[in-house]
This record gives structure tokens, C-alpha cells and sequence, in this order.
């Protein structure tokens, strides 16, 4: 089946990757690469939107038809500056927003990226704030709901951040003695799930672990 797909942060680690695949694919037609600021992207299934993501209106016309909308949106604490409002407004509403743009359309699929560990009860603001989208998403009750939550990504990211890289280089040498759902995983291998989830029918809401990015597919 032909395929026209949406992805919002593509800049992202799993992202790019989630590109990659989707260009290799022979069956995805279309891919509507939307972001705040332009991401060169020269190749004829690409369409790229340069957006207002507080604007309803603007998404949906990047959505619609979408068999698949997938948003690893996400940002960091150095980004903004340690403002816990702002970085709620980018990992919680720019989802949700794009959430219940999909409801409205009824795009068959929508894919969120999380994290390993999110619970809207945590006492830690980032694992509570990705429980609490994930909540908000699935309350929506949308045709397919995939939610994805990969542990630490090993990749390499366009931007530099000292702390992520660090864990990189030395959680790999110890991840043998991590639970599977603890265990580092390559953000390739996120971006593959990704895009073959999205050629399954899986209605309802669901939650992929860290463990489901270490099995063949």
C-alpha cells in the first residue's frame, strides 16, 4: 500500500534516522517534513513545512491524508534554559496539539516518541511530563496510538551535548549488566521499529519498551 506520511522533529536524533528510513521505503510516496525553522532535505519525496506550532490550522494542513503521523519532538533543559514552562510547552502541547489534530482527521496511525521510565506520578519533572503526554494521548482514544519508549539513544546527534555523550561512550561498555528495558539503544534501531509499526494495523493504544527495539521485526 501507498503511504503518505508525516514527521515532526526530524532534526531530532531518532528523527533523521526516521527519515533515512522512510526515503528507502518504496512504498512511503510522500513525506511531509514539518519543523519550526528550514531542514534542507533535496529529494523528491520530500515536502517540508515551516510552521507555527502553536497554529492548529498549519498542522492539520500538514497532516492531512497522512496515513501515518509521527512526531519525536522533544527538547532539552540547556535548550531552554532550564525553564520547566517552556520545556512543557514543547514536549507536552506541541504533541498533544498534534495529537488531536490527527483525532480531527482521523489519521489512521499517530506515533509518539517518550522515554524509558515516564510516569505521570514520577517525582522527577521529565519522567512525569512524558507520562503525562502519554496519558493525554491515549485519553484521546485515537484510531492508533503507538507509543515508543526507548532508553538512552546512542547516536550521533548534529548537536553537541556533554553530558548525553559521556553516558554514550561509557553506558555501552556496562549496558550487559542493565535490564533489557534499561539497556542503551541505537536510535537506527528506533527509526526501523518506527516505520515498520506504522505498516501494521494496531488499533488502539499501545506501548513499545526499550526491549521490543532489540527484536527483529
Amino acid at each position: 500500500m501507498k503511504k503518505q506520511v508525516t514527521v515532526f522533529g526530524a532534526s531530532g536524533l531518532v528523527g533523521n534516522f526516521l527519515i533515512q528510513e522512510l526515503l528507502k521505503d518504496a512504498s512511503v510516496t510522500k513525506i511531509n517534513l514539518v519543523s519550526r525553522i528550514p531542514i534542507p532535505n533535496a529529494h523528491e519525496k520530500v515536502v517540508s513545512h515551516v510552521i507555527d506550532f502553536s497554529n492548529e490550522t498549519e498542522i492539520e494542513n500538514c497532516i492531512r491524508n497522512s496515513t501515518t503521523v509521527f512526531s519525536a519532538i522533544g527538547t532539552t533543559q540547556a535548550k531552554v534554559n532550564g525553564d520547566k514552562v517552556a520545556y512543557s510547552k514543547i514536549d507536552y502541547d506541541i504533541n498533544l496539539r498534534i495529537a488531536t489534530r490527527c483525532l480531527k482527521l482521523k489519521i489512521p496511525q499517530f506515533q509518539l516518541v517518550s522515554s524509558g521510565g515516564a510516569d505521570a506520578t514520577s517525582s522527577n519533572f521529565y519522567l512525569k511530563l512524558k507520562g503525562e503526554i502519554e496519558r493525554d494521548v491515549f485519553e484521546l482514544k485515537l484510531p492508533s496510538a503507538i507509543i515508543l519508549r526507548p532508553s538512552l539513544l546512542i547516536g550521533k546527534r548534529k548537536e553537541f551535548r556533554f553530558g548525553e555523550r559521556i553516558a554514550q561512550l561509557l553506558m555501552p561498555l556496562f549496558s550487559f549488566l542493565f535490564p533489557v528495558n534499561y539497556k542503551p539503544v541505537k536510535a537506527r534501531w528506533v527509526a526501523h521499529k518506527m516505520n515498520a509499526y506504522s505498516k501494521l494495523s494496531l488499533p488502539g493504544n499501545h506501548i513499545i519498551s526499550n526491549k521490543e527495539f532489540f527484536k527483529k521485526m
